[in-house]
Protein backbone atom coordinates (compact mmCIF):
# COMPACT_ATOMS: atom_id res chain seq x y z
CA UNK A 1 0.00 0.00 0.00
CA UNK A 2 1.27 3.40 -0.85
CA UNK A 3 2.35 5.50 1.76
CA UNK A 4 -0.31 8.29 2.99
CA UNK A 5 1.26 9.82 5.11
CA UNK A 6 3.03 11.99 2.50
CA UNK A 7 0.46 12.38 -0.33
CA UNK A 8 1.25 15.74 -2.83
CA UNK A 9 -1.25 17.79 -5.11
CA UNK A 10 -0.12 17.43 -8.66
CA UNK A 11 1.28 19.84 -10.08
CA UNK A 12 3.36 18.91 -13.66
CA UNK A 13 0.34 19.05 -15.98
CA UNK A 14 1.89 20.25 -19.26
CA UNK A 15 -0.77 22.47 -19.65
CA UNK A 16 -1.18 24.18 -23.12
CA UNK A 17 1.19 21.54 -24.37
CA UNK A 18 -0.72 18.78 -26.52
CA UNK A 19 -0.11 14.69 -25.84
CA UNK A 20 1.82 13.25 -28.65
CA UNK A 21 -0.12 10.43 -30.45
CA UNK A 22 2.68 8.31 -32.19
CA UNK A 23 1.53 6.85 -35.95
CA UNK A 24 2.77 3.62 -36.52
CA UNK A 25 5.53 3.36 -38.86
CA UNK A 26 4.32 -0.19 -40.40
CA UNK A 27 2.19 -0.33 -43.76
CA UNK A 28 -1.75 -0.70 -42.71
CA UNK A 29 -0.71 -1.59 -39.28
CA UNK A 30 -2.24 1.51 -37.87
CA UNK A 31 -5.10 0.08 -36.44
CA UNK A 32 -4.32 -3.30 -34.85
CA UNK A 33 -4.37 -3.94 -30.97
CA UNK A 34 -1.03 -2.38 -29.07
CA UNK A 35 -0.08 -6.48 -28.42
CA UNK A 36 -0.26 -7.08 -32.24
CA UNK A 37 1.67 -3.72 -32.58
CA UNK A 38 4.48 -5.06 -29.92
CA UNK A 39 4.99 -8.12 -31.85
CA UNK A 40 5.62 -6.83 -35.05
CA UNK A 41 7.81 -4.26 -33.55
CA UNK A 42 9.50 -7.42 -33.05
CA UNK A 43 9.97 -8.74 -35.97
CA UNK A 44 10.42 -5.11 -38.01
CA UNK A 45 13.41 -2.74 -37.18
CA UNK A 46 11.15 0.30 -36.05
CA UNK A 47 14.47 2.85 -37.45
CA UNK A 48 14.08 1.03 -41.30
CA UNK A 49 10.12 -0.36 -41.19
CA UNK A 50 12.03 -3.68 -42.72
CA UNK A 51 13.21 -6.85 -42.07
CA UNK A 52 15.76 -9.88 -42.66
CA UNK A 53 14.11 -13.02 -41.82
CA UNK A 54 15.57 -16.08 -41.73
CA UNK A 55 13.53 -19.11 -42.91
CA UNK A 56 14.20 -22.89 -41.96
CA UNK A 57 10.81 -24.10 -42.02
CA UNK A 58 12.05 -26.51 -44.97
CA UNK A 59 12.32 -29.70 -43.31
CA UNK A 60 8.46 -29.84 -42.43
CA UNK A 61 8.28 -30.57 -46.55
CA UNK A 62 11.32 -31.91 -47.45
CA UNK A 63 13.33 -33.18 -44.58
CA UNK A 64 16.76 -33.16 -44.00
CA UNK A 65 17.67 -30.88 -47.27
CA UNK A 66 21.14 -29.21 -48.14
CA UNK A 67 22.36 -26.64 -45.79
CA UNK A 68 19.53 -27.93 -43.07
CA UNK A 69 20.68 -31.31 -42.13
CA UNK A 70 22.45 -30.14 -38.73
CA UNK A 71 20.77 -26.68 -37.56
CA UNK A 72 22.45 -26.69 -34.38
CA UNK A 73 25.68 -26.70 -36.79
CA UNK A 74 24.46 -24.69 -40.29
CA UNK A 75 21.55 -22.16 -38.94
CA UNK A 76 22.01 -21.41 -34.91
CA UNK A 77 25.62 -19.52 -35.62
CA UNK A 78 23.33 -16.95 -38.08
CA UNK A 79 21.01 -16.24 -35.60
CA UNK A 80 22.51 -13.15 -34.44
CA UNK A 81 22.68 -11.63 -37.63
CA UNK A 82 19.22 -12.12 -38.68
CA UNK A 83 15.81 -9.93 -37.10
CA UNK A 84 13.71 -12.65 -37.20
CA UNK A 85 13.57 -16.48 -37.09
CA UNK A 86 11.24 -18.34 -39.26
CA UNK A 87 11.15 -22.13 -38.15
CA UNK A 88 8.83 -25.16 -36.72
CA UNK A 89 7.83 -25.87 -33.35
CA UNK A 90 9.94 -28.73 -33.23
CA UNK A 91 12.95 -27.12 -34.55
CA UNK A 92 12.33 -24.32 -31.88
CA UNK A 93 11.96 -26.35 -29.17
CA UNK A 94 14.86 -29.09 -29.88
CA UNK A 95 17.01 -26.45 -31.38
CA UNK A 96 16.50 -22.87 -30.57
CA UNK A 97 18.41 -21.32 -27.82
CA UNK A 98 16.44 -19.65 -25.90
CA UNK A 99 18.88 -16.95 -25.05
CA UNK A 100 19.11 -15.82 -28.60
CA UNK A 101 16.44 -13.33 -27.66
CA UNK A 102 14.84 -13.20 -32.07
CA UNK A 103 11.32 -12.88 -32.39
CA UNK A 104 10.12 -15.69 -34.74
CA UNK A 105 7.82 -16.41 -37.42
CA UNK A 106 6.69 -19.87 -36.17
CA UNK A 107 5.06 -22.22 -39.35
CA UNK A 108 2.08 -23.11 -37.96
CA UNK A 109 0.06 -25.28 -41.01
CA UNK A 110 1.75 -28.33 -41.94
CA UNK A 111 0.28 -31.96 -43.79
CA UNK A 112 1.68 -33.07 -46.95
CA UNK A 113 5.58 -33.10 -48.12
CA UNK A 114 6.50 -32.94 -51.16
CA UNK A 115 6.40 -36.70 -51.76
CA UNK A 116 2.65 -36.33 -52.10
CA UNK A 117 0.22 -33.36 -53.32
CA UNK A 118 1.46 -30.56 -51.78
CA UNK A 119 -0.57 -27.75 -49.36
CA UNK A 120 -3.59 -30.38 -47.81
CA UNK A 121 -2.26 -28.83 -44.17
CA UNK A 122 -4.33 -28.06 -41.09
CA UNK A 123 -3.07 -25.52 -38.84
CA UNK A 124 -1.68 -26.07 -35.41
CA UNK A 125 -3.36 -24.50 -31.97
CA UNK A 126 -2.53 -21.45 -31.37
CA UNK A 127 -2.06 -21.86 -27.65
CA UNK A 128 1.02 -23.75 -28.63
CA UNK A 129 2.10 -20.80 -30.45
CA UNK A 130 1.63 -18.39 -27.25
CA UNK A 131 3.07 -20.57 -25.38
CA UNK A 132 5.75 -20.78 -27.24
CA UNK A 133 6.33 -16.77 -27.34
CA UNK A 134 5.75 -16.77 -31.17
CA UNK A 135 6.36 -12.80 -32.31
CA UNK A 136 3.54 -14.26 -35.54
CA UNK A 137 2.10 -17.76 -37.51
CA UNK A 138 3.19 -18.29 -40.89
CA UNK A 139 0.30 -20.32 -43.09
CA UNK A 140 0.17 -21.30 -46.74
CA UNK A 141 -1.90 -20.07 -49.36
CA UNK A 142 -2.55 -21.89 -52.29
CA UNK A 143 -4.10 -19.91 -54.76
CA UNK A 144 -5.08 -20.82 -58.05
CA UNK A 145 -4.94 -24.77 -56.60
CA UNK A 146 -8.13 -26.31 -57.71
CA UNK A 147 -7.42 -28.58 -54.93
CA UNK A 148 -6.47 -26.60 -52.13
CA UNK A 149 -7.15 -23.27 -52.85
CA UNK A 150 -10.61 -23.15 -50.60
CA UNK A 151 -8.93 -24.94 -47.91
CA UNK A 152 -5.85 -23.17 -47.36
CA UNK A 153 -7.96 -19.51 -47.60
CA UNK A 154 -9.97 -20.87 -45.07
CA UNK A 155 -6.51 -22.29 -43.04
CA UNK A 156 -5.85 -18.51 -43.35
CA UNK A 157 -8.83 -16.93 -42.45
CA UNK A 158 -9.37 -19.43 -39.35
CA UNK A 159 -5.99 -18.38 -38.05
CA UNK A 160 -7.03 -14.42 -38.39
CA UNK A 161 -9.43 -15.18 -35.79
CA UNK A 162 -7.24 -17.04 -33.64
CA UNK A 163 -4.46 -14.21 -34.35
CA UNK A 164 -7.10 -11.55 -32.92
CA UNK A 165 -8.15 -13.43 -30.26
CA UNK A 166 -4.15 -13.65 -28.83
CA UNK A 167 -2.63 -10.78 -30.51
CA UNK A 168 -0.24 -12.88 -32.88
CA UNK A 169 0.22 -11.16 -36.10
CA UNK A 170 -0.66 -13.90 -38.98
CA UNK A 171 1.66 -14.12 -42.47
CA UNK A 172 -0.05 -15.18 -45.32
CA UNK A 173 2.51 -17.31 -47.26
CA UNK A 174 2.00 -17.71 -51.37
CA UNK A 175 2.17 -21.24 -52.53
CA UNK A 176 3.30 -21.48 -55.92
CA UNK A 177 2.10 -24.55 -57.85
CA UNK A 178 4.20 -26.10 -60.72
CA UNK A 179 0.86 -24.97 -63.10
CA UNK A 180 0.46 -21.65 -61.73
CA UNK A 181 1.55 -18.15 -63.23
CA UNK A 182 4.73 -16.79 -61.75
CA UNK A 183 3.81 -12.71 -63.01
CA UNK A 184 3.02 -9.64 -61.24
CA UNK A 185 -0.88 -10.30 -61.71
CA UNK A 186 -0.88 -13.15 -59.98
CA UNK A 187 1.46 -12.31 -57.49
CA UNK A 188 -0.44 -9.13 -57.08
CA UNK A 189 -3.57 -11.33 -56.69
CA UNK A 190 -2.47 -14.01 -54.19
CA UNK A 191 -0.68 -11.02 -52.09
CA UNK A 192 -4.61 -9.16 -52.12
CA UNK A 193 -6.10 -12.57 -50.98
CA UNK A 194 -4.20 -12.92 -48.17
CA UNK A 195 -4.40 -9.32 -47.29
CA UNK A 196 -8.55 -8.89 -47.65
CA UNK A 197 -8.71 -12.66 -45.41
CA UNK A 198 -6.78 -10.84 -42.66
CA UNK A 199 -3.33 -11.17 -43.24
CA UNK A 200 -0.90 -9.00 -41.27
CA UNK A 201 2.13 -9.63 -43.37
CA UNK A 202 2.27 -11.23 -46.67
CA UNK A 203 4.98 -13.52 -48.11
CA UNK A 204 5.29 -13.78 -52.12
CA UNK A 205 7.74 -13.86 -54.76
CA UNK A 206 9.61 -11.20 -56.75
CA UNK A 207 8.75 -10.89 -60.10
CA UNK A 208 8.60 -8.07 -62.82
CA UNK A 209 6.54 -5.61 -62.12
CA UNK A 210 6.56 -6.07 -58.37
CA UNK A 211 5.85 -2.63 -57.51
CA UNK A 212 2.21 -3.21 -58.67
CA UNK A 213 2.14 -6.36 -56.47
CA UNK A 214 3.62 -3.82 -53.46
CA UNK A 215 0.89 -0.76 -54.08
CA UNK A 216 -2.45 -3.34 -54.64
CA UNK A 217 -1.29 -5.23 -51.11
CA UNK A 218 -2.37 -2.72 -48.00
CA UNK A 219 0.25 -4.58 -45.51
CA UNK A 220 3.66 -5.44 -45.56
CA UNK A 221 5.14 -7.63 -48.07
CA UNK A 222 8.52 -9.52 -47.48
CA UNK A 223 10.00 -11.64 -50.41
CA UNK A 224 10.89 -15.24 -50.15
CA UNK A 225 14.23 -15.95 -51.35
CA UNK A 226 13.16 -19.40 -53.28
CA UNK A 227 15.90 -21.16 -54.95
CA UNK A 228 19.34 -20.76 -54.42
CA UNK A 229 20.79 -18.62 -56.51
CA UNK A 230 24.48 -17.07 -56.90
CA UNK A 231 25.18 -14.60 -54.52
CA UNK A 232 25.39 -11.54 -56.45
CA UNK A 233 21.98 -12.43 -58.21
CA UNK A 234 20.19 -13.33 -54.60
CA UNK A 235 21.84 -9.42 -53.62
CA UNK A 236 20.32 -8.08 -56.90
CA UNK A 237 16.90 -9.87 -55.82
CA UNK A 238 16.99 -8.61 -52.73
CA UNK A 239 17.70 -5.26 -53.98
CA UNK A 240 15.15 -4.92 -56.78
CA UNK A 241 12.74 -6.22 -54.09
CA UNK A 242 13.20 -3.89 -51.53
CA UNK A 243 13.67 -0.87 -54.69
CA UNK A 244 9.78 -1.61 -55.33
CA UNK A 245 8.77 -1.48 -51.91
CA UNK A 246 9.06 -4.56 -50.52
CA UNK A 247 9.40 -4.88 -46.45
CA UNK A 248 11.98 -7.05 -45.99
CA UNK A 249 13.07 -10.26 -47.46
CA UNK A 250 12.50 -13.70 -45.83
CA UNK A 251 15.77 -16.15 -47.23
CA UNK A 252 15.87 -19.09 -46.49
CA UNK A 253 18.85 -21.53 -48.91
CA UNK A 254 20.38 -18.00 -50.57
CA UNK A 255 21.65 -17.76 -47.14
CA UNK A 256 22.17 -21.28 -45.46
CA UNK A 257 23.64 -22.90 -49.00
CA UNK A 258 25.67 -20.00 -49.64
CA UNK A 259 29.67 -20.91 -49.45
CA UNK A 260 29.62 -18.43 -46.52
CA UNK A 261 25.98 -18.16 -44.99
CA UNK A 262 27.34 -15.64 -42.12
CA UNK A 263 28.80 -13.17 -44.57
CA UNK A 264 25.76 -13.67 -46.82
CA UNK A 265 23.38 -12.67 -44.34
CA UNK A 266 24.87 -9.57 -43.48
CA UNK A 267 25.14 -8.30 -47.01
CA UNK A 268 21.90 -9.34 -47.39
CA UNK A 269 20.84 -6.86 -43.94
CA UNK A 270 23.24 -3.96 -45.79
CA UNK A 271 20.66 -4.73 -48.52
CA UNK A 272 17.78 -4.45 -46.64
CA UNK A 273 18.73 -1.78 -44.09
CA UNK A 274 21.27 0.43 -45.13
CA UNK A 275 19.80 0.48 -48.95
CA UNK A 276 23.14 -0.70 -50.35
CA UNK A 277 23.26 -1.81 -54.16
CA UNK A 278 23.94 -5.11 -55.15
CA UNK A 279 27.36 -4.93 -56.64
CA UNK A 280 28.54 -2.86 -53.04
CA UNK A 281 26.81 -5.81 -50.87
CA UNK A 282 28.68 -8.09 -52.45
CA UNK A 283 31.77 -6.55 -52.80
CA UNK A 284 30.84 -6.78 -48.68
CA UNK A 285 30.29 -10.48 -48.85
CA UNK A 286 33.50 -11.15 -50.74
CA UNK A 287 35.45 -8.73 -47.97
CA UNK A 288 33.67 -10.53 -45.25
CA UNK A 289 33.75 -14.48 -46.23
CA UNK A 290 35.10 -17.25 -44.37
CA UNK A 291 35.84 -20.79 -45.34
CA UNK A 292 32.50 -22.64 -46.62
CA UNK A 293 30.54 -24.21 -43.68
CA UNK A 294 27.67 -25.69 -45.76
CA UNK A 295 27.92 -28.13 -48.61
CA UNK A 296 26.00 -27.10 -51.59
CA UNK A 297 24.49 -29.69 -54.03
Amino acid sequence: MADLDDIRDGKEYGIGVSQKTEGYFLKGSGNLDWGMKDRLSRIFNPTTGKTVMLAFDHGFLMGPTSGVERIDLSIVPLIEHADCLMCTRGVLRSLIPTTSRKPVCLRADAGTTILTEMNDNVVLDPVDAVRLNASAIAVMVAIGDPNMEAKTVANLYNAVDDGLEFGLPVMGVTAVGKDMARDARYFGMAARVCAENGANIVKTYYTEGFEKVVACCPVPIVIAGGKKLPELEALELAYNAIQSGASGVDMGRNVFQSESPAAMIRAVSAVVHQGMTAKDAFQLFNDEKGPSTVRVI
